[in-house]
Order: structure tokens, then sequence, then C-alpha cells
């Protein structure tokens, strides 16, 4: 009982530093430890949690988050009466995600005023309206609508996220329903909007006005968004359509077709953004078709496309200063890594998989001075190469060695990372 009677300053000091799986299990070793943590909001400052079957949350449970003042929460296959049981223990929250929701009443968002992040997910009824998002205009920071199922009319879409007006972030992910002529209207409204993630699969050429009006871009006006995410993308694009994006910083682009058309539309994108720090290309054309485009200003390269070991030369050359390297090549992988230390000597962090992979190739990555992250992303094995079914989802026992062998060989400086602990929750809509 002696070290009970601590000053609670020196515990709270103690949980300071542990980790949230580390307080939860804290809390259950005894009632003193339990409701100091409760009492205490700075040690729960960013804590979310995930809520799916409410009928075992009994009001003790809603009292310690209320306590803890619980910021963000998930709700997984929720329904109408969860949101007005939500609001009612937690109005102040600041972040909500709605998963795989399951019926209707989205209406009752309105009941949390003071909500910055919103993320609608996969969820199986249809969005007629979007009149809630009105009263959460004035904080919301933040929206996510993902694989939802937009039956509203675009220009009524369109009206409501035009008085977003403090928006720093959206993403509309859709199946090809949706039909926006352009961007430009909401984008005009949108001052602060500084990411943008929007499904292009509707779209064949972009109008001159597609990102802005043409009397903004004669005036030298330029938009806020500094990254910019693109998905199913095939769409005819010029310069000058691209002219308001000139101060763009980072591009992210998900190709709808695996062998595209004849024209790289690509080249276009890359000539117009001189200020681009960070591209993520997945799919659409070879690597070789857009190499010698890319701007020197890039620090930060993500290529889930086909390439060859030539190609990766002509990119160290145009990129000179990259630090952030993410490979998956649609084939084989072993000579592309064998070469990294020596095209790419300035890498702090990699991402890249294992299979495939002989030993001495993954090792290699020991040779970059700089390297402090190596994520392997490699996210099952299969032990018995005779039973494919046999699906093991953790990292493989050759894996683990090999990890451990490069953490001796540089002295434990890599921190390695495998796709098993990556948090699910933190996983963007893609």
């Amino acid at each position: 009982m002696a070290p009970l009677l601590l000053p609670e300053e020196l515990w709270l000091q103690v949980f300071s530093f542990l980790s949230w799986k580390d307080k939860l299990n804290l809390r259950l070793t005894c009632v003193h430890f339990r409701h100091l943590l409760d009492r205490s909001r700075p040690l729960w400052r960013g804590f979310s949690v995930v809520l799916q079957h409410f009928s075992r949350y009994n009001p003790a449970f809603w009292r310690s988050l209320a306590q803890r003042h619980v910021g963000g929460v998930s709700v997984r296959s929720g329904k109408r009466k969860h949101l007005k049981q939500l609001s009612a223990w937690l109005p102040a929250l600041e972040a909500l995600r709605l998963d795989e929701w399951i019926e209707g009443g989205v209406d009752k968002l309105r009941l949390f005023h003071r909500l910055q992040r919103l993320s609608l997910t996969s969820c199986s009824m249809s969005l007629r309206n979007v009149d809630f998002l009105l009263p959460l205009s004035q904080n919301l920071l933040q929206l996510s609508l993902c694989n939802v199922q937009l039956t509203c009319p675009a220009s009524h879409l369109l009206a409501g996220l035009s008085q977003l007006t403090h928006l720093t972030s959206l993403l509309l992910h859709h199946d090809g329903s949706l039909k926006v002529p352009t961007l430009s209207g909401v984008l005009r409204h949108l001052s602060k909007l500084q990411h943008l993630s929007w499904t292009m699969i509707t779209y064949r050429t972009l109008a001159p006005d597609f990102f802005s009006s043409a009397q903004l871009t004669a005036e030298g006006g330029f938009l806020q968004l500094s990254d910019l995410q693109l998905l199913n993308y095939d769409a005819v694009v010029t310069q000058e359509v691209l002219q308001p994006l000139s101060r763009l910083r980072s591009l992210s682009i998900f190709h709808l077709y695996s062998v595209p058309g004849p024209t790289c539309h690509l080249q276009t994108w890359l000539t117009s953004l001189p200020q681009l720090c960070s591209l993520s290309v997945h799919g659409g054309h070879p690597l070789a078709m857009y190499a010698d485009f890319l701007p020197s200003s890039l620090l930060s390269l993500t290529l889930c496309v086909d390439m060859q070991p030539e190609d990766l030369l002509v990119v160290s050359v145009r990129a000179p200063h990259l630090e952030h390297l993410h490979l998956e090549p649609w084939s084989s992988s072993s000579s592309l890594v064998r070469l990294l230390p020596q095209l790419f000597p300035h890498l702090r962090t990699l991402r890249i998989r294992h299979q495939h992979l002989s030993d001495d190739d993954f090792l290699c990555v020991q040779q970059l001075p700089w390297l402090h992250t190596l994520e392997v992303l490699d996210s099952f094995y299969r032990p018995d190469p005779m039973d494919p079914s046999w699906v093991v989802y953790q990292p493989s026992p050759r894996l683990i060695q090999i990890i451990s062998e490069l953490q001796k060989l540089t002295n434990h400086r890599v921190h390695v990372i495998t796709s098993s602990h990556r948090d699910p929750l933190s996983c963007d809509c893609v």
C-alpha cells in the first residue's frame, strides 16, 4: 500500500510516459489508479475510442469516457439512437467517424456543435441531403465522405459544402454517381482548404475552369491547396487548367486503368507543378513514361507502378535530394532495392515489401547512412507452400529474423515497422 501514498502529481508524471494500452490496463488494477487516471484530462489528450455494441455500455462506462474528455469516437454499424446517446454523454466531441452506418438519422449529427473532424465511411444507407452540415459549419475543419451513396443532387451537395468556410480538408469518394462539372465553384468558397481528395471517374477532359474561374486565373489568383489526391484518374488536362495549382506541394494520383491509353497525362501535371515536394503514383503508365519530368524539388516519392532499374537511375538524377521513398514495383523488387544506397543516399524513411527479396538484398538498406525508419509492407505470409489457403496475418518468422539482424548491423539506428503494427483507425480511405 505504501506506493499508493505517493503524491498524485508524482503518479501523474509517471502515467504520462505510458501508452494508451498501458493506461487502459492500469485502470483495471485498482480503484485509486482508475479514479486518478480518469480525472486527469491531459493524460487522455488525443485519445479515441471505437464503439460498436452499444447495448453493452452502462452508465459507468459513459461516465468514464466523459470524465476523460474523450475527444474522438469511431462508431461501427451504428443507428440513429446511438448518435443521440453519444451526444448526451459526449456533447463536446471533436472527432467522429461513422463506419458501416446501417440506417438513416445522420441528421442527428447536428447535435455535435463542437465537431471539428467528421468522417462517414462505407455506409449502406443513402445520403439524400447534407443539411446536417450547416450547424457544424462554424467549427468543422475536416470532412470525409468515403463510399457513401450520394443520392442528393450535385447542386445541393456543393451548396452544403460551400457553407463549410473553415474547412481545411475535404475527402469525397464515390462510385461515379455524382456529376460535378467543375470544382471551381466550391473551391472559391473554401478559401482555407489545404487538402482535397476527389473521385475523378466521371471526367474525361478537365475544363479550363475546373479548379478556378477564368477571372481568378487571369488576375493571378492561386488556390491555397497544398495537398491534392485524385482517385480513378484518366482525364485529359492542360497546363492552363493546372495554373491555379502551381503552388501545390503534394500530389497523389490513383489511376483508373492498369493499362492506360497512349497519352501520359502525368507529364503535364509534373511540368505544371514546379514546387512539388511529394508525389505518389499508383498504376497507370510505366515509370519510364514520366521519370524525365520529375521536378528537382521532390523530397518524397511513392511508386506503385511498373518500373525497371534504369528508371530509378533517371529518378535519382531528377530528384537528387529524395528523403522518403515508398517502392512497390509490379515486378520483382530485388534488383531495385539493391540499388537504393547508391542512388538515394539521403533517404530517411523507406517503405518496401520483403516478399521475393533475398536476405542479402534486404540487408542492403543498412548502407543508407541517414535511414531512421524502415516500414515492411508485407501483411501476411503462407506457412505451407502446398496449402495456399493457409494465411497468417503477421510477420513471418523469416522476416522477424532478418529484421533482428538488420537492427544489429545498424546498432538499432533503424526503427523497423511491420504493417501488422499499423493502427487501422489511422488509415485513410482510399
